[in-house]
């Protein structure tokens, strides 16, 4: 199963565990809106969070590219707080798994 497909079976099921464990031990999540920077283990909690936040909701994902060095994923995003984006992700992979995360988003109105 390509990584795309694990991914989406993840966020689908809303399931951190088995979204975590496609991350590389090394892995660093850049936020878009801030260029915070996030190691794994400081990113978990917060994923853990949002996954079990029925308020997140991702909707149209698909798999833009992917090939053995990067996945490329547009989906939109509604928030908590009512906002919707459109965001794009790309991650870059490392012994198939992920190694680094950046998005992009366009708010919506």
């Amino acid at each position: 199963m390509e990584l795309y497909e694990q991914f989406k079976k993840s966020m689908d099921d809303k399931d951190a565990h088995a979204y975590l464990a496609l991350l590389h031990d090394d892995c660093k999540i850049v936020f878009h809106k801030s260029g915070d920077v996030f190691s794994k283990g400081e990113w978990a909690p917060m994923a853990t969070a949002i996954m079990a936040n029925d308020k997140f909701i991702r909707e149209s994902s698909r798999c833009v590219y992917e090939n053995e060095d990067i996945m490329i994923e547009h989906s939109f995003m509604s928030y908590p707080d009512d906002s919707r984006e459109a965001v794009m992700m790309i991650a870059m992979k490392k012994d198939g798994l992920i190694i680094h995360v950046e998005t992009g988003a366009t708010t919506l109105s």
